[in-house]
C-alpha cells in the first residue's frame, strides 16, 4: 500500500470535511469538482480505506475518515507554521490572510482597511467573511477577527482598536415638522426609528450617571444600523446610531444630533488573533493599519 500523500491532496481532502461537499471545497480552492473527487479518492486508494460516504446531496465521514481528518489538520497546521516562521524572519506581509468581521461592520468600514493593505502588501491575498456568527477563529483557520462588543473570555489574544460611540439623530425635514425636543421624555411625541435585532426594539440610553430605558414601541423597528440610518435620512423618525455611521450624513446636512447627551454605551472594538508572540507580519500588519484607521474614523 502506497501512503505516501502529497500535502495538496491532504488539503483537497481537508476542505471537503471542513465545508461538508465538494462542490463547496472544489470553488474555495478554485479547482473543478470532478479533480477534486479524483484527488480524495486517490488518496482513499493510497490508504486503502474509506474515508467519506458519499451521497446526492451530503458528504458523510466515516470514523477512519474522520481521524485522518484531524491528524491531517495538525500536520497542515505544522506546515503552515514552518512557512509562517520563514515569512516572519522576512519581515514580509506576504500569503494568504483570513479576516471575518460583523457583516454590518465589516461592509462599513473593514472593506476599507482591507483595500489599503492590499494596495500596502501587494503579496498578499484575502479572504473576507462577513457574518454576524461568532467564528471560531482557531478551527476554521481565521487570521483575524474585528469583534465589535464585549469579548469573551477566551485564550486568544487581542488588540484594542477603540470603541464605537452613539448619538441620536433625525433629517431637518422631520424635526422641522414635529415638537421640539428639550428633554428625554419629548421622545413621546416623536416617532421612533430603532436598531432591534432580535425583534425587541428599546433602548437604554446614558447622560452622565443618569440611566434611563426608552420602551416605547418603534414606528420602525429594524435589524441593522443602515437601514435605522437609512429611515431617519427619508424623514421617518429618531434612530439612534453610531457617530461614524451618522457623521458623514450630519456633514451634508441631511441628519441633525437630538438630545445632546443622551447616548447608549460604548461599545468597545478589538481584533483578535491567536498569538500575540508569533504574529506573522500580513497579520501584524493589517491590525496595526486597523489601529490607525479606526483612531481617524471619529468614532
Amino acid at each position: 500500500m502506497e501512503t505516501s500523500i502529497d500535502l495538496a491532496d491532504m488539503r483537497a481532502y481537508a476542505a471537503v470535511v471542513t465545508d461538508g461537499s465538494f462542490t463547496a471545497a472544489a470553488e474555495r480552492l478554485g479547482i473543478d469538482k470532478a479533480r477534486m473527487s479524483r484527488i480524495v479518492r486517490r488518496v482513499e486508494e493510497k490508504l486503502g480505506a474509506q474515508l467519506l460516504v458519499r451521497s446526492t446531496r451530503h458528504v458523510h465521514v466515516t470514523e477512519v475518515g474522520r481521524d485522518y481528518f484531524e491528524r491531517v489538520v495538525a500536520i497542515l497546521a505544522a506546515v503552515d507554521a514552518a512557512g509562517a516562521a520563514v515569512a516572519r524572519q522576512s519581515g514580509e506581509p506576504k500569503g494568504l490572510l483570513k479576516i471575518t468581521a460583523g457583516a454590518e461592520f465589516g461592509n462599513l468600514l473593514v472593506d476599507e482597511w482591507t483595500a489599503e493593505f492590499l494596495r500596502q502588501a501587494p503579496k498578499v491575498r484575502v479572504e473576507a467573511e462577513y457574518t454576524n456568527r461568532l467564528v471560531d477563529i482557531v478551527h476554521e483557520g481565521i487570521d483575524v477577527a474585528i469583534r465589535v462588543g464585549a469579548l469573551q473570555d477566551s485564550g486568544l489574544s487581542a488588540r484594542r482598536l477603540g470603541e464605537v460611540t452613539y448619538g441620536l439623530y433625525a433629517s431637518p425635514d422631520y424635526l422641522a415638522s414635529r415638537p421640539a425636543l428639550s428633554g428625554l421624555g419629548d421622545l413621546k411625541a416623536h416617532d421612533l426609528v430603532m436598531h432591534a435585532p432580535r425583534g425587541r426594539p428599546g433602548w437604554t440610553l446614558v447622560n452622565g450617571a443618569a440611566t434611563e430605558r426608552v420602551a416605547q414601541s418603534p414606528r420602525c423597528a429594524v435589524d441593522n444600523s443602515i437601514a435605522a440610518r437609512n429611515l431617519a435620512l427619508a424623514g421617518l423618525g429618531i434612530a439612534l446610531l453610531p457617530r461614524f455611521l451618522a457623521g458623514p450624513a450630519v456633514a451634508q446636512g441631511a441628519l441633525r444630533a437630538v438630545l445632546p447627551g443622551w447616548t447608549r454605551s460604548p461599545a468597545p472594538v478589538h481584533a483578535v488573533f491567536a498569538s500575540s508572540r508569533y504574529m506573522d507580519p500580513k497579520v501584524r500588519g493589517f491590525v496595526d493599519l486597523c489601529v490607525s484607521r479606526f483612531e481617524q474614523v471619529g468614532a
